[in-house]
């Protein structure tokens, strides 16, 4: 039987009188690449940040590989995110830090790297997404958008984690480009031998790097399965949204 890496149940999380999320239930098993489809505005960032603990929930509990996550604080919160990476939809990297300093930012408090060691795992890591350790002593702003990615994903996988988040990896990517970071998604995880969790409205991206998906509107889940299920389904939620539909039941702004 497949081990659940990550147990959502019953999570609710409002901002004043927006309801967010509003009663979400989920199971992502280990070793899988769970991807969250939802349209703008859903709460799929929500969802992942309240996972990692970025945010703390109104209601409901996670767990991590069994473990009570959810109001921990402090070095039982740190313990579980040693074990976690996290690529921001924007890539978040520093400005005013080298690419050398923004790789390693969260291992060097992890593990006291010395200046030698520093180096050598920055430029392992940026191997690993393509790109030649001749940057390491260049600024984020004079990389193009498409190697920004990259670096953020280096600084995602720089502690080795069991866990990978990717929130909108292709966002504001040419197609091309996009395909790239799909590419080192798949390729980290099998690396790493990683649980990843995207969110995402990419379908494109989706079909690609998924194993399971479930589909996030007005706060619930509303379907999960795996990729093969998709398209099967009779779900006329998810079948507006992954053939982009006007008419269904999804509500459309105009």
């Amino acid at each position: 039987m497949t081990k659940v890496k990550i147990k959502v149940s019953n999570l609710y999380k409002n901002f004043g009188d927006h309801a967010v999320l509003q009663g979400v239930d989920l199971e992502v098993k280990e070793g899988s690449s769970m991807v969250i489809l939802g349209g703008s505005g859903t709460g799929k960032s929500v969802l992942i940040k309240t996972i990692i603990g970025l945010m703390m929930p109104d209601v409901g509990n996670i767990e991590i590989n069994g473990q009570d996550t959810t109001y921990l604080s402090g070095k039982a919160r740190f313990r579980i995110m040693e074990k976690c990476g996290f690529l921001f939809q924007g890539g978040a990297l520093f400005d005013s830090l080298t690419i050398e300093d923004n790789i390693t930012f969260f291992a060097e408090k992890l593990y006291q790297l010395s200046g030698t060691k520093k180096r050598d795992l920055a430029a392992e890591k940026l191997h690993s997404v393509g790109l030649h350790s001749s940057i390491l002593g260049l600024f984020p702003a004079e990389l193009s958008g498409g190697m920004q990615k990259r670096v953020s994903l280096a600084r995602a996988i720089s502690t080795n984690p069991e866990i990978l988040f990717f929130d909108e990896p292709t966002t504001g990517l040419d197609p091309i480009m996009s395909n790239v970071i799909n590419d080192l998604i798949i390729k980290t995880r099998k690396d790493l031998g990683a649980t990843t969790v995207t969110i995402t409205h990419d379908m494109n991206s989706a079909m690609q790097i998924a194993t399971d998906v479930a589909m996030l509107y007005e706060g619930k889940i509303l379907w999960n399965g795996t990729k093969d299920e998709i398209a099967k389904t009779k779900n006329s939620y998810l079948h507006q949204f992954i053939n982009g539909l006007t008419d269904g039941p999804i509500k459309v702004d105009v």
